[in-house]
């Protein structure tokens, strides 16, 4: 079995040195290697501390007490977490010019820390790294926020408007933003390697991604731990953990 993870990994770096244009697709496995918990493994902080559905976010204050409570307590969880192998990994396809971008279903930041530019990762469920406002779109700074949620235990107002102030995260039941599912689609386009990094593929609509790229003629990668959905069609599966499987990527 080792020797034919050692195959994929190999068959992995020479698909990528072939490659002309890489796009990147990662999921909450990329991250786990940082100590940043994902969701579905059992035991996980986010079976405690779940997120609130937008509609009762909107709808409640007790609801954003809690939304902001246990989001905090998540973000205690993973301080200090840093960008790991699989990030700097595809930081440096970003940095030599290789891949045109990221898309990403992670909301914890570590790919602008790992040095790639805002502008070339496309976040599909927000950023859990600041705050915005639901009625003006104002951003807000979680080290203001909190200080102030503590001491008074009520949940923040913008500055600018007065309207409900939500961490920069697509909750359960809230649109996804158009100008991202955009954005990662034009990119999409643009790959003939298609690289999954860390996600079980199984949240939708950032599921059908790796499907156009496939359909559009790239060639399709998966490096995940588990099985995922889309393993039947894809080019090559490495299962394998992320670190290991781009670590010669990694510097």
């Amino acid at each position: 079995m080792q020797d034919e993870t050692n195959d994929a990994i190999d068959e992995l770096h020479a698909m990528l040195d072939r490659a002309a244009v890489i796009v990147g697709f990662t999921g909450a496995g990329i991250s786990t290697e940082s100590g940043v918990p994902d969701f579905r493994t059992p035991g996980s902080p986010w079976m405690v501390h779940k997120p609130i559905p937008f509609a009762a976010f909107t709808a409640s204050r007790e609801a954003r007490v809690e939304a902001w409570r246990r989001k905090f307590a998540m973000d205690d969880h993973f301080a200090g977490a840093g960008p790991n192998r699989g990030h700097r990994a595809l930081a440096r396809l970003v940095s030599e010019g290789r891949s045109p971008g990221i898309v990403t279903q992670n909301i914890d930041g570590l790919h602008q820390a790992s040095g790639i530019p805002d502008e070339r990762i496309v976040e599909l469920h927000g950023n859990g790294t600041y705050a915005t406002c639901l009625t003006c779109g104002w951003r807000h700074e979680l080290a203001a926020i909190r200080p102030a949620f503590e001491a008074t235990g009520e949940p923040p107002s913008c500055i600018m408007c007065g309207g409900n102030v939500k961490s920069a995260t697509i909750s359960f039941g809230q649109a996804m933003p158009q100008l991202q599912m955009q954005r990662a689609h034009a990119l999409t386009l643009q790959a003939d390697l298609f690289l999954v990094v860390g996600s079980s593929l199984v949240v939708f609509p950032a599921a059908t991604i790796p499907v156009i790229a496939k359909r559009n003629g790239a060639k399709l990668v998966i490096v995940n731990r588990e099985p995922t959905e889309l393993d039947a069609i894809a080019d090559l599966v490495v299962r394998a953990e992320i670190g290991p499987a781009l670590g010669r990527l990694a510097g």
